[in-house]
């Protein structure tokens, strides 16, 4: 089964597909060991792994493409694109929603917000009008109609914060008809107003939550809770970044202040050199260098002279 497809099938259940962000391939990969059955590129990720810069509209188009690329090539469940505002108005919106669906990714992100647009949960955010969005709609759904009906357009409004819930609702709808799939109103507060939005939108709702992080809007509503609601989706978009952010920063400061330098037998830190090289694949790639390297290069490669093989020179 198409990705496109199996991503539809579980959105359109609504039962509260839970897909975290990933911020690259790696963090990505992690995510679909642990049973996520879907993820999408965050675009607050990719800008703080990217560039070290908050997500303000900085990234330029072509390295969230790349980003997303490469999550989707490491991964075998579906991918969603962060797209933000589309890259422009409607005309670059339907050109960067083609180069999307020929990726293979399986679904993406568009804001109402003003360019440059900035993470959901800070606050400045500005919107264009919902007609101009709508038209935005219009012309990735034209897109996905031809190339693949089955991927997803998750039309999201950042209106809330300074229009308020019957607007967001009313653009949701708008958006709904204009094409998209399902509808995605960013820092909506409060369990009932997530029922409210719920019982109004005539289609899937997507919400984030986000566990542990001071400064996030949205209720943490319990994942069965927003199921037996209907939600669509939930995204969780920041943790991977947070996570390791959180995990460097504790590394290295602990590093710096050790007397020698070494952290010996602090194990806690780090994954085990064997471990993580396993988990990449290394032991993948050294099975197809003994079918296809011709014998004596492998010879030379691992048992030449001064070649370390083991930890000692032979």
């Amino acid at each position: 089964m198409k990705k496109t497809t199996v991503l539809r099938t579980a959105i359109m259940q609504r039962r509260a597909l839970v897909c975290p962000g990933a911020h690259d391939a790696l963090s990505a990969r992690v995510i679909e060991k642990c049973g996520y059955e879907a993820i999408q590129v965050s675009g607050y990720g990719v800008a703080g792994s990217f560039l070290g810069k908050p997500d303000v509209g900085l990234v330029q188009m072509k390295d969230v493409l790349d980003t997303a690329w490469n999550i989707s090539s490491a991964v075998n469940i579906p991918v969603m694109i962060d797209l933000d505002t589309g890259g422009g108005n409607a005309v670059n919106a339907a050109y960067n929603t083609e180069r999307t669906i020929m990726m293979g990714l399986a679904g993406m992100n568009i804001e109402d917000q003003v360019f440059p647009k900035r993470c959901g949960h800070m606050t400045g955010k500005e919107v264009i009008s919902a007609e101009e969005m709508a038209g935005k709609i219009r012309a990735c759904a034209a897109v996905r109609d031809r190339l693949d009906k089955d991927f997803i357009i998750n039309a999201r409004t950042d209106c809330y914060a300074t229009m308020g819930l019957d607007e967001a609702i009313r653009r949701s709808n708008l958006y709904i008809e204009a094409g998209a799939d399902l509808a995605f109103i960013d820092g909506i507060r409060t369990r009932s107003e997530v029922e409210r939005a719920v019982k109004e939108i005539k289609g899937p709702l997507s919400v984030n939550l986000m566990d542990a992080i001071s400064g996030m809007k949205t209720e943490l509503i319990p994942i069965p809770d927003l199921a037996k609601m209907g939600v669509g989706r939930v995204s969780i978009p920041v943790a991977s970044i947070m996570v390791a952010h959180k995990a460097l920063v504790n590394f290295f400061t602990a590093l710096k202040a050790s007397p020698t330098g070494t952290l010996p037998g602090q194990f806690q830190w780090v994954s085990n050199f064997e471990e993580y090289t396993d988990f990449v694949g290394l032991k993948e790639y050294k099975k197809m260098e003994d079918e296809y390297l011709p014998k004596g290069k492998l010879d030379e490669k691992y048992r030449g002279k001064n070649k370390i093989v083991d930890g000692e020179n032979k």
